[in-house]
């Protein structure tokens, strides 16, 4: 009866043996980190916030002189004037924070988009590679522990999105 099983086992698993996979693995950090669009895309995104973060610069520069005056020019100042400078850095205060949360939002959205476009251009890259060199497989390299050296397309994957594919 044993016999017979392990028989069976390994007629079943025959044609999985006949038929070797071919699989290739992507370290997608290393493509991310080499991509030659990556600082296009930060050109754009600092081009498109670049008069957010000045203003944004420029409110941080006016606190901080004003918390300099402060610390100056206590000993010389009335309470009026003290309350008046307390009362408008706190203004600032939030006008900073209000500005500065949306402003990191924003920019967070921004890269968030343009790196899910990124992404889109790295799988469809990584398709064309997979079908022309006839890959049944690709894995993302932290998902295997040991591939041997020949089967990291990544390389592959960098090359081809820098010559536009």
């Amino acid at each position: 009866m044993l016999n017979r099983a392990m028989m069976v086992l390994v007629l079943l698993g025959a044609p999985l043996a006949a038929h070797a996979e071919k699989i290739a693995v992507v370290d997608m950090q290393a493509v991310f980190e080499q991509l030659p669009q990556r600082d296009q895309v930060n050109e754009t995104l600092k081009a498109e916030f670049g008069d957010r973060v000045a203003a944004v610069q420029k409110i941080q520069e006016e606190l901080r002189g004003l918390l300099e005056k402060q610390q100056r020019d206590a000993a010389t100042m009335s309470e009026t004037q003290k309350t008046d400078m307390a009362r408008k850095m706190e203004s600032m205060k939030a006008d900073l924070q209000l500005k500065g949360k949306a402003l990191d939002e924003d920019m967070r959205r921004r890269n968030g988009e343009e790196q899910n476009k990124l992404l889109l251009e790295v799988q469809k890259t990584i398709n064309v590679i997979a079908e022309k060199e006839q890959y049944d497989m690709v894995l993302q390299r932290g998902a295997v522990i040991y591939v041997k050296p020949d089967a990291d397309i990544s390389n592959k994957v960098v090359e081809a999105l820098g010559k536009g594919k």
